[in-house]
Order: C-alpha cells, then sequence, then structure tokens
C-alpha cells in the first residue's frame, strides 16, 4: 500500500513540475478573447495578476494593463522593483505575472538589477503562467531580439541580440511583427543562432505555448523561421548570410506549432 501511496505522489510532483503556460501577445492591442484565457490561466475568480511595467519609462507604467485585468473583475496589481525585498513578497502572492510593453532591453536589465530573473524563471518551471505584450514578448527569449538593426542587410551579426528569460526554450520572439515587417531582422538572427526557431507575431495575436507546442490566437498573422533542417553557412561578422531549406510556416488563430519533441 505504502509503494502505491509513494508512485501516486511521485506523479503528482512530477505533473506540478512542468512549466506554467506563457501566453505571449504581438503588441498592437489585446483581444479579449486572449486576457479571457489568461485569466482563466491564473486562476479564474482567485487570479491574482502581477504586472511588470519596467518595460516603459512613462509615470503612469503599468495603469493600462491594470484596468484591462480589472474590467474582467479579477485582482491585478503593479510590482515595482526599486526595493527587491518587497517586490518579492508581492510576486509572491502572484498566481501569474503580466510584461507590459516597451523597451525589451530596459525590462530585463531592471530585472536583473533587481535580482529577481531567476526567481522569474523558477516560479515558471514550477508552474506559474507567465504573459507579455510587445516588449513583454520579445524578453521571453533566451536570445532575445534587443533592438531593431541599423540596416535591413543579412549579415552575420546584423540583428542586436542580447540575453532574456528563456521561458520559451527554442524561441526567439519577435513582436509587431506584420506592420513594421521585420522579416529580415528575424531570418538574421535564426541564421546566427544555430537551432533556435523564429516565430514573428503580429498586432493583436498571440501564441498560447505549452508542453512544447504553442496555438495561435487572435486577429492576424504568425510567422515561424524554422532552421532546423536547413543548411546554413557560417560567415565571418558582417559577411552576408545564406541558407538553403529553411521552412516558412505562416499561421492564423487556431492552428499550432510543434517545436519540441514529443517526448
Amino acid at each position: 500500500m505504502r509503494f502505491y501511496t509513494f508512485l501516486f505522489c511521485f506523479s503528482c510532483a512530477v505533473r506540478a513540475a512542468e512549466p506554467g503556460p506563457l501566453v505571449i501577445v504581438g503588441g498592437g492591442g489585446t483581444p479579449i478573447a486572449v486576457r479571457q484565457h489568461f485569466v482563466k490561466l491564473a486562476g479564474g475568480k482567485a487570479a491574482h495578476i502581477a504586472v511588470l511595467p519596467q518595460a516603459s519609462s512613462r509615470e503612469d507604467r503599468g495603469q493600462t494593463s491594470v484596468k484591462m485585468f480589472s474590467e474582467l473583475g479579477t485582482k491585478v496589481f503593479i510590482v515595482e522593483l526599486k526595493n527587491p525585498k518587497a517586490a518579492r513578497a508581492r510576486l509572491d502572492e502572484a498566481t501569474a505575472i503580466w510584461f507590459s510593453g516597451g523597451s525589451q532591453a530596459a525590462l530585463y536589465a531592471a530585472l536583473e538589477k533587481a535580482g529577481i530573473v531567476k526567481y522569474i524563471r523558477d516560479r515558471h518551471a514550477q508552474g506559474l503562467p507567465i504573459a507579455g505584450t510587445s516588449a513583454g514578448a520579445a524578453v521571453m527569449s533566451a536570445v532575445m531580439i534587443s533592438r531593431s538593426p541599423e540596416t535591413p542587410a543579412l549579415r552575420t551579426g546584423n540583428t542586436p541580440s542580447a540575453s532574456g528569460l528563456g521561458l520559451a526554450p527554442g524561441l526567439i520572439i519577435d513582436q509587431h511583427f506584420i506592420r513594421r515587417r521585420r522579416m529580415n531582422r528575424l531570418v538574421g538572427i535564426v541564421l546566427d543562432q544555430r537551432g533556435r526557431i523564429g516565430v514573428g507575431i503580429g498586432e493583436a495575436t498571440a501564441i498560447i505555448v505549452s508542453g512544447g507546442r504553442f496555438r495561435v490566437m487572435g486577429k492576424n498573422s504568425v510567422i515561424v523561421v524554422d532552421p532546423r533542417e536547413a543548411r546554413i553557412d557560417r560567415p565571418a561578422a558582417g559577411e552576408i548570410q545564406s541558407a538553403e531549406g529553411l521552412r516558412l510556416h505562416v499561421l492564423k488563430a487556431g492552428q499550432e506549432f510543434r517545436f519540441q519533441k514529443e517526448d
């Protein structure tokens, strides 16, 4: 009897240790269905959503996000990082985290300065749902596009990159993808980063990431640049890039893409 009890408890622990879902929005507004889905993931009526607005330098940063989720009847609060200990205490109360827009480089720098990058990674690994829009989407990548390149050329190292949170393993996320015509910079960084899949998310569109796959929600397209079976040249820095066999996927609401093999 004890042996079976141990097996049951062990299986529960394994399930509990699965990373939380990600809701990654391409900017340009978050559709009501996406907001409702995130609130459901966060716990529904019992949700406590923490907003981290450090991507923005505006005095009223985070207030739009608070209003957006408050209208759905959930508890939502802004977490500032001037006092890291107090910030962690507030985040401990959260059943989900939301990153608002601005500069992804500024957001990551603020999280790192406050010493909570590992905290966020650990909470996500333990099952915490995390979402973000625009800069809050880009920061999900381990290798993050930090800003736009100075030229649109496909040359090695042309797309600036930096460390991100690494919550979406193997993916490089780009946002405002359709309206701002960011295909060149996404292809460029995919060719720079061996084996990583580029995902460009259009405005008012989101991907819901869970279990090594994502599903598209929203109004526009998601572009996937998959280099895993491609033959990619490795030119020196600043030289012209080239590749054969890149796979391109254009997805819309309801479609799915698997980026990790099933166990």
